[in-house]
């Protein structure tokens, strides 16, 4: 499950930077830059993209001190293993599954949209002996293909999911520089005609993007996404996004990653290695398929089901515009990618299931057939409710604004209390994700038609105000956890209460007060990362003056961290 935590950093940096290439994904950020243009460079901070910053510079440090397998497990090394820590428990594995869910169904819907652009349904319904509506082919290639998956998923683990990504990188690599290459000999033969400020990242309060008489149905679709008002959106990403990173990673395949590390050194490595490896590439790719697409819109075929689709760029720019041989190699990279992101979720759900549910509290003595058969009967399950849910959703859009917004918005407050405040116990917790998780499963349907970001301020104040009335409604965690978690992770924070006990014991302990240090790194990383961002998509469209200002700020920005973050890290004993 972890690899046996022999896998050294780059290895896993490369295989969470491939996990992160996925198609569904990859459709998304191609369909906003086409949109939104330069600007579209902020959207991605709805996840938060930089929380892998926060990571870096020290949660990654932090998670992988307490020596755990899940983030289930962590629970026990920080509220203990009473009641209240039960269901603290509990309510992590609940949590990790409807977010395992959530990421399946959200690679499925994406998936059927991509493939039904090379295999054309006119062609496949030859061969299929019933009829199906022409708005749920996606879902029935996604059910296909999903299948492949699992068997993928299912006969390997830790270790051959993270050899298989590392192939997959290299193959999207070479597709992101020939795809990169093909877009700008377009670009030097064509004129690129796109709204006044689509080439700026700078933004008013307005989004100021006004595709009139260019292509008018993009104004519909920046209509129907809510991203108008851009300044309250920018503000209210960062607001969340903030308290999104502080919380740590959700229990999914990027904290497995973390936990399979050798150590908190390398932890902090393969965090930081993820941006420098993903970002150049991806947005190299991203930027040549959105300026294909925009040169030669006529071409693209954008129609499914009588209405205009425009997650339909990527598939259909590919088709046009890749040449034979290498659309082959560039469609095995994102199969591939489909492949990586799909197994590292179910890993990550199959490990809370047959370790947090089945041994913990149903048959902890299991062999290990036992515990195979169980793990693939609970892959299974997952596979097919995540197929269900695929079935009511609308687009990849409107799933990924429920995860990032929704989902990790119902993670903050409880998420956040767990790290920085000693008296936050197991039961405060418990009420917080639950007050949390509730609102959002619900608002959605109270709400409808509203943003999702914009509904996480009320439900971050039902959430904390949950998390305070189960914390003072029961007693601290006992102080013998609470100090042998402050020892073993020295986080900083509100701690004053339990360090004093610690020192009384140890007078030797020396308490994290790197604080400032972290907070300004992680002000510069974010700065770094939004550059690696920003260059390949200015290289692609070959405007040399912000390629240069880039290129100088990442290259400060690196020299920065060379001295503060890098050069501060522990040596490994």
């Amino acid at each position: 499950m972890l690899g046996g935590n022999t896998l050294p950093w780059y290895m896993l940096g490369l295989s969470n930077a491939s996990g992160m290439f996925d198609i569904s994904g990859t459709v998304w950020l191609v369909t906003i830059l086409f949109v939104y243009g330069v600007k579209s460079i902020w959207l991605p901070w709805l996840w938060p993209v930089f929380n892998q910053v926060f990571l870096m510079v020290f949660l990654s440090m932090w998670l992988r001190r307490s020596n755990v397998t899940t983030g289930a497990e962590w629970i026990g090394t920080r509220f203990g293993f009473k009641k209240s820590a039960k269901l603290s428990h509990i309510i992590v594995v609940v949590f990790a599954l409807i977010m395992g869910l959530g990421y399946l169904t959200y690679g499925f819907i994406g998936l059927g949209k991509f493939v039904m652009i090379f295999v054309p349904w006119e062609f496949t319904s030859q061969f299929i002996p019933f009829d199906i509506p022409v708005e749920y082919i996606p879902h029935f290639y996604g059910i296909i293909f999903t299948c492949f998956a699992i068997f993928y998923s299912m006969l390997g683990g830790m270790l051959s999911i993270v050899w298989a990504d590392v192939i997959q990188y290299l193959i999207m690599t070479v597709s992101s520089i020939l795809i990169g290459i093909i877009a700008m000999m377009a670009l030097s033969e064509n004129q690129l005609i796109v709204p006044d400020g689509w080439a700026s990242p700078f933004f008013g309060w307005n989004l100021d993007v006004d595709w009139s008489g260019i292509i008018d149905e993009v104004n519909i679709k920046i209509q129907e996404d809510g991203f108008s008002l851009f300044s309250i959106m920018f503000m209210m990403m960062i607001f969340k996004g903030v308290l999104v990173s502080l919380a740590g990673p959700a229990p999914n395949y990027d904290m497995q990653k973390i936990l399979s590390t050798k150590s908190e050194r390398e932890a902090a490595l393969m965090s930081g290695s993820v941006s420098f490896i993903l970002m150049p590439i991806r947005y190299f790719m991203i930027a040549g398929f959105a300026i294909l697409g925009l040169l030669f819109y006529d071409k693209l075929e954008l129609m499914v089901a009588g209405r205009l689709d425009f997650e339909q760029i990527l598939p259909s720019a590919i088709n046009q515009f890749v040449p034979v041989g290498f659309l082959g190699l560039l469609l095995a990279g994102l199969l591939a990618a489909f492949m990586s992101t799909f197994a590292g979720t179910l890993n990550a759900a199959q490990a809370y299931i047959v370790n947090d549910i089945y041994l913990k509290y149903m048959n902890p003595k299991a062999d290990n057939i036992k515990i195979k058969s169980i793990n693939y009967v609970a892959g299974f399950i997952m596979v097919a409710v995540s197929i269900v849910f695929g079935f009511f959703a609308k687009d990849v859009n409107s799933v990924l604004q429920w995860i990032v917004s929704g989902l990790y918005g119902s993670y903050v407050a409880a998420n956040v209390l767990k790290w920085y405040w000693w008296r936050f116990n197991g039961n405060g917790f418990f009420f917080g994700m639950v007050g949390g998780l509730i609102p959002a499963l619900t608002f959605r349907f109270i709400f409808p038609g509203i943003l999702d970001l914009y509904t996480f301020p009320l439900m971050l104040l039902i959430s904390v105000i949950a998390c305070l009335i189960g914390t003072y409604t029961a007693p601290p965690v006992d102080d013998d956890v609470l100090k042998s978690f402050y020892k073993n992770v020295r986080p900083w924070g509100f701690w004053k209460p339990i360090h004093e006990k610690v020192i009384a014991e140890d007078p030797d302990f020396k308490s994290n007060i790197n604080i400032g240090r972290d907070v300004f790194n992680i002000a510069i990383g974010i700065v770094w990362q939004t550059a690696l961002v920003v260059l390949p998509i200015y290289i692609i469209l070959m405007d040399i003056f912000p390629i240069m200002i880039t290129l100088c700020i990442t290259l400060v920005t690196t020299l920065i961290l060379k001295k503060t973050w890098f050069d501060k890290l522990p040596k490994d004993k």
